[in-house]
């Protein structure tokens, strides 16, 4: 299987903190990897790294083959999209519009939108769904229909992988479920990378073909997510034991809600 970012004993500090430690791993394509951990193990800043808007970074990311150094931010741009933590900013801007600054790796202020653009970004807004929306301001939008305008505006740059830190925190169920559907056809039907941060272990296991594990900033599993649900693996990662029950649809173990007695 080929690898399309391959990451190199990546450390990063902030101040005398270190914040990632030694970290390799290999991220293949078509790949769905779902990377876990408690609080501050180095989850978000790892795809900060690997979108380079992380200073002092050390050690070595390729995308393609290419080492990220190489790369100025509109080549890496058409490469890796990124849909960051929601934190509250409403854009000023309808759903087309907004989706449509996804094409900014591809034009600059010399050049206007080109067919081909129109076309990518009217694709984006018919495969998560938003082609009614196109017209509403974002402003409008409820706070799980803006989540799904920021992957169509990732969608819309056109790039094999995609990057999501945390993309249904905060969400309902349902727009949870509609988010989780539509990184599901991406990676199935698309054949794109996804790579996203949770804090829902389940979710990793149920959505996701693989896992990584972070705490303090260091790898402590990378392997099948299906294997995952083991008090051998998660209760050291997260220093507490869990619950396990069967999924009634498949069989596979999943996390208990824990009741107190």
């Amino acid at each position: 299987m080929k690898a399309i970012i391959e990451i190199e004993n990546l450390s990063l500090n902030i101040g005398e903190k270190r914040i990632l430690d030694s970290v390799s791993l290999q991220i293949f394509k078509g790949d769905y990897l779902s990377i876990i951990g408690p609080n501050g193990a180095g989850k978000t800043s790892l795809l900060k790294c690997i979108m380079r808007i992380a200073p002092g970074i050390q050690g070595t990311i390729r995308v393609q083959g290419i080492p990220i150094s190489k790369l100025n931010q509109k080549k890496l741009a058409r490469m890796i999209s990124y849909v960051p933590q929601a934190n509250g900013r409403i854009f000023p801007f309808t759903v087309e519009e907004f989706v449509m600054l996804g094409r900014y790796p591809y034009v600059n202020l010399m050049t206007s939108f080109t067919a081909h653009d129109r076309a990518a970004v009217q694709q984006a807004l018919e495969i998560t769904g938003l082609t009614a929306y196109a017209s509403r301001l974002m402003t409008t939008l409820s706070g799980g229909e803006r989540q799904i305008a920021f992957i169509a505006a990732a969608l819309a740059q056109e790039a094999p992988i995609m990057l999501l830190d945390e993309p249904t925190t905060f969400l309902d169920p349902k727009h949870e479920a509609e988010i989780n559907s539509i990184l599901t056809r991406l990676n199935r039907d698309l054949g794109m990378t996804i790579v996203t941060v949770t804090h829902d272990i389940n979710m990793a296991v149920l959505q996701g073909q693989r896992v990584v594990i972070l705490k303090q900033g260091k790898i402590v599993y990378v392997g099948e997510a299906s294997r995952i649900m083991t008090n051998e693996v998660l209760a050291p990662a997260f220093d507490k034991p869990f619950m396990f029950i069967p999924h009634p649809l498949t069989g596979q173990p999943i996390i208990a809600p824990e009741v107190q007695p």
